[in-house]
């Protein structure tokens, strides 16, 4: 196991919207809002630790391929590090690093007792059969095995990984150790120890927090029109409660492109991406289109003329390009990073309200929070308990960056990092630095 050090800013050079720089672009400007230690700032711009592996995989043609896995810990202050791994071609160390700040701040702002974490491997999981994927997250998790535990690191789901996923790295954790322990990762099946509600967690937060921003300006969500681009777990579970709340949800997308209806679309017809992969191409397909329906591109979701826009897909889809071209009064970020820095400053000067994903998708990180607390007591809540438990997550952490936006007149993501950083700079001085 060795450990690779991260990207250095003249390195992020060349891709000025990476998660690492954003990440730290956005912890200096929330910096000039609170009064902090300069010293607790610079350690905040570099991880604990970033961990790169080797992970070889046998293939089903008996031959030995060797694939690059990393697990980046940012800040543990405030308890164990956590966060998802992802099997994608593109996972990086800086990746890595920039995503597992973002968990610290996710945490911090939902005053969870964890910090940052993030890891994968540089794999396409759609090229692997199903007992490859298996053998090669049972060797990763002995690759990674000295650095994570319930008390030192506790993974979850994340791009291109699953219940299943978790499962097999909870079983290879546990048989090496000695003994079962599920508090390793959250994110597993409930049978063996995951909580009931966790998959659709990151969704139902979402839509918690696109109704709170939609009451907040004085509006009824029944009134409210809503475009959701990305048609996964998040955006579909969003779009989903959106829906039974009242909203007119007029246009859902997935990778291939979206439908458009001005009316509104019965989003419980469409399958989400996790239950039929692009169901939402054969849903447009299928229509008998007429003058008020019609198909389209992702990037023409993004500019209609709705209340509500939630992108909820992947990382930095608003971009300095398009960010003119908004139309929304109101972006709900359900995805990680889809407003880069050039961009969340044009729709600032131009009075669009972002709602920042490490509040609006912190449902993931909340629930598994609660299915530590499970597998630690090895005792199970219902479906109601954790629903109940993250809506009162919700509201608190709501009320507590609502607070700072209207005494401090911050946008609503300034006032979201100044949360949290308001909790790890207090915690930090608390506990010193040693030696």
């Amino acid at each position: 196991m060795t450990t690779q050090p991260p990207a250095t800013e003249d390195e992020s050079a060349a891709e000025p919207d990476s998660a690492l720089v954003t990440a730290r672009r956005q912890l200096e400007r929330a910096a000039t809002h609170v009064d902090v230690d300069p010293g607790v700032v610079e350690r905040l711009k570099h991880p604990t630790r970033v961990q790169q592996v080797s992970v070889p995989l046998e293939r089903e043609d008996g031959s030995v391929e060797v694939f690059t896995g990393y697990r980046a810990q940012h800040d543990d202050v405030r308890g164990p590090y956590k966060g998802g791994l992802r099997y994608h071609p593109e996972v990086s160390a800086e990746e890595c690093t920039g995503l597992s700040m973002w968990m610290t701040w996710k945490c911090a702002v939902m005053d969870l007792p964890f910090g940052g974490g993030k890891g994968g491997i540089a794999v396409d999981p759609k090229a692997l059969t199903e007992d490859e994927t298996e053998r090669l997250t049972r060797r990763f998790a002995e690759e990674l095995r000295d650095a994570v535990g319930p008390t030192k690191d506790v993974a979850a789901p994340d791009m291109g990984t699953d219940a299943q996923t978790m499962a097999w790295f909870m079983d290879a954790y546990s048989m090496q150790q000695g003994e079962t322990i599920p508090g390793v990762v959250t994110g597993k099946p409930p049978v063996i120890g995951g909580s009931y509600g966790r998959e659709e967690a990151p969704g139902r937060s979402t839509a918690i927090a696109a109704r709170e921003a939609v009451r907040y300006y004085g509006r009824e969500v029944s009134d409210t029109t809503i475009a959701v681009q990305g048609f996964g777990s998040v955006g579909a579970n969003a779009a989903r409660l959106l829906e039974e709340w009242g909203a007119t949800i007029v246009a859902v997308s997935d990778v291939n492109g979206g439908v458009y209806d001005p009316d509104g679309i019965d989003v419980s017809a469409i399958p989400s991406h996790d239950e039929e992969p692009e169901a939402v191409t054969r849903f447009a397909t299928e229509l008998d289109e007429g003058d008020d329906v019609s198909r389209i591109s992702n990037d023409d979701l993004l500019e209609l003329d709705v209340d509500v826009l939630v992108p909820a897909a992947v990382g930095n889809v608003i971009t300095a390009d398009n960010a003119d071209a908004i139309a929304a009064d109101i972006v709900v970020e359900g995805a990680n990073g889809p407003t880069t820095f050039a961009a969340d400053t044009i729709l600032e000067e131009r009075g669009v309200h972002v709602i920042p994903d490490i509040l609006a998708n912190a449902g993931g990180v909340t629930v598994s929070y609660f299915e530590w607390l499970q597998d630690i007591n090895r005792r199970q809540w219902s479906l109601e308990r954790v629903t109940e438990e993250l809506e009162d997550h919700m509201l608190e952490a709501w009320e507590d960056v609502r607070t700072e936006v209207d005494d401090k007149g911050l946008t609503w993501r300034d006032a979201a990092y100044v949360v949290a950083l308001s909790r790890i700079a207090e915690a930090k001085e608390t506990r010193g630095l040693w030696p």
